[in-house]
């Protein structure tokens, strides 16, 4: 009778690994699990709004559109053992360097940013098969940025940098029209000097499956930027629907 108690004392307890097992799979994929996200933001910044908003000098920032990153919403720092690693993006630096620039550090050497965007929003989204690596995350949020084509397109409905301004309410008619989805769009409220809001940042929604959605709103919602990039206390924040600047170049007021 001893090997028949042996062999089915070994069976138990492989039916008990099998079912925690299963368990613990059912947590990750539950909406429970501090991990679990439903959409992404693919985050375009204006670099000149982002030279205006730091406390250091800025030189010479893009004219066009740049990526901020591509961030699923509710988590960040899912994995602070999944380093970043250049290497890994060595076939994708070209148009990264050009695309997703360090705006406020323009030695062409510079990953920090990358790093940054990886360490905290990367290995969140990289919980979906698309997003699952380094070059995946960058390589799609790459493809992503150039398929929005957001420059060509503000250009197309007549919005350009101008030292007059717009009226934010046919700002996000002008993407709505184009997309089929409403983005989000945010501004840095008038500073001493100002008159109106800035904008700073177009935010596009993605489902898990990297379709476009729209964004849901709320005037609540802010965003400040990483302490490492050193900037001022500025804030972003959803833009109201009233006269917006689009700036050409930084300006500051003491």
């Amino acid at each position: 009778m001893k090997p028949a108690t042996g062999h089915y004392l070994i069976l138990g307890c492989f039916c008990l690994a099998f079912y925690s097992g299963c368990t613990s799979y059912k947590f990750l994929e539950s909406e429970h699990h501090p991990h679990t996200w439903k959409k992404l933001f693919l985050v375009h910044h204006w670099p000149v709004t982002v030279c205006k908003m730091s406390e250091n000098d800025c030189n010479d920032p893009p004219q066009y559109w740049t990526i901020h990153g591509l961030w699923p919403d509710k988590v960040d720092e899912c994995n602070r053992t999944w380093h970043f690693n250049v290497t890994e993006i060595k076939d994708l630096l070209p148009d990264m360097r050009h695309y997703w620039p360090d705006v406020l550090h323009s030695s062409p050497n510079r990953t920090q940013f990358w790093k940054h965007e990886w360490e905290k929003h990367g290995t969140c989204a990289a919980t979906v098969e698309p997003l699952n690596s380094q070059k995946k995350y960058f390589g799609r949020t790459l493809d992503l940025y150039q398929k929005l084509d957001l420059n060509s397109c503000l250009l197309k409905v007549g919005i350009k940098p101008s030292s007059t301004y717009y009226q934010m309410r046919a700002i996000k008619e002008a993407l709505t029209s184009v997309y089929g989805v409403t983005p989000k769009v945010q501004c840095l409220p008038p500073e001493e000097g100002e008159e109106v809001q800035t904008i700073g940042q177009i935010e596009f929604c993605f489902t898990k499956e990297l379709e476009l959605r729209n964004c849901t709103n709320s005037e609540a919602e802010s965003y400040v930027m990483p302490n490492n990039w050193h900037f001022g206390p500025e804030e972003l924040s959803v833009c109201n629907d009233t006269l917006t600047y689009y700036p050409a170049q930084v300006q500051f007021y003491n």
